[in-house]
């Protein structure tokens, strides 16, 4: 008799892309498929987003990456296998998994509702292996169901953009008028949200990059020009996705009094000094570290009422690596995503 939890195909081996040493491409290799542990579900993976966290880790940019390592957190896929004590899920269910992999649920963080600075927090691609493979296995506390209506490739941007992009925003509070500094994934997809909630979104990119200002625009910014072009209004919250320390004084620069500076990358160049009155007047610097799944719950329940498109460029699995020099090329528009099966 077939196990309940355990879908009626099996599979032993898989495709992926691996990390094995820092600073060089991925590697395209056969290996065994993973098994869901207590508490995990193991997902066939229908698409992946690509994100510039995973090019970060490639380059070596973040701490303590323990390799062979398969990145990929933007995930979505169909349960094909449940491990015990999973009673929320059921196979064949489209679900989506996050960079938050899984917290501890007993650190002074967790405790206090702010299990995204966990102590012993695992992030899915970084310290768990990620979606860059046919499968993966993930902690079904961290698993969001999606919506059948839209393709994978449609959702997955959802997953870190989407949600990384709505902890941020909510950071800005009543903010009116929101400047977004590097206007890649995570702003084409709060743009949208952002003035369908009556603010006014004004969008700044690399210099030069007028075909990412006319995206702006596209989606309802009110102005758009270069990062260092002035905007014809104070701003009263201003979002910085580049990785970019240098933007931090300059977004302070255009801020009104009380205003604040939302730091939404998980990786930023050092932040050069600036004069003090940048910051007087009770301005606020601050930084957004991962997500919680009460962030996830809000987002997708807003987006349910919210119409969002998301803007992608489809690679293939076979083409990782071309979609990671895209990324860091900083030549497209919206997000970049890995086609890896077919939706059901």
């Amino acid at each position: 008799m077939l196990d309940q939890g355990r879908a009626e195909e099996f599979y032993e081996s898989m495709r992926a892309a691996m990390l094995t040493e820092l600073k060089t491409p991925l590697e395209l290799r056969d290996v065994e498929v993973p098994l869901p542990g207590p508490g995990e579900v193991l997902i066939r993976v229908e698409a992946c987003g690509v994100c510039r966290t995973d090019l970060h880790i490639v380059d070596g940019e973040l701490p303590a990456v323990q390799l062979p390592l398969i990145p990929g957190h933007q995930i979505v896929g169909r349960i094909i296998e449940l491990g015990s004590g999973v009673t929320e899920f059921v196979i064949g269910q489209r679900v989506g998994v996050p960079w938050l992999g899984f917290t501890c649920q007993s650190c002074r963080f967790c405790k206090s509702g702010l299990e995204n600075l966990c102590d012993r927090a695992e992030f899915t691609g970084y310290t768990r292996q990620g979606g860059f493979a046919e499968f993966v296995a993930a902690n079904a506390r961290y698993v969001f169901p999606l919506s059948a209506e839209k393709t994978a490739v449609e959702l997955a941007p959802l997953l870190c953009a989407g949600l990384i992009g709505y902890r941020a925003f909510t950071k800005t509070q009543n903010a009116e008028r929101i400047g977004i500094f590097g206007f890649g994934a995570a702003a084409h997809i709060i743009t949208q949200v952002a003035v369908a909630l009556g603010r006014r979104v004004y969008a700044f990119t690399r210099v030069g990059d007028l075909k990412g200002q006319e995206f702006a625009r596209s989606l309802g910014a009110v102005w758009a020009g270069a990062s260092c072009d002035s905007p014809p209004n104070e701003l009263d919250a201003a979002i910085i996705f580049a990785p970019v320390g240098e933007l931090v004084p300059r977004a302070l620069a255009v801020l009104r009094k009380g205003g604040i500076v939302v730091c939404a990358g998980i990786h930023m160049t050092d932040i050069p000094s600036f004069p003090y009155r940048y910051l007087w007047e009770e301005r606020t610097v601050t930084s957004v570290a991962n997500l919680t799944r009460k962030d996830g719950i809000e987002f997708f329940e807003l987006i349910s009422k919210v119409p969002v498109k998301t803007s992608v460029t489809v690679f293939s699995l076979e083409e990782v690596n071309q979609a990671l020099a895209a990324i860091r090329e900083g030549k497209l528009n919206g997000s970049v995503v890995l086609k890896i099966a077919a939706d059901d």
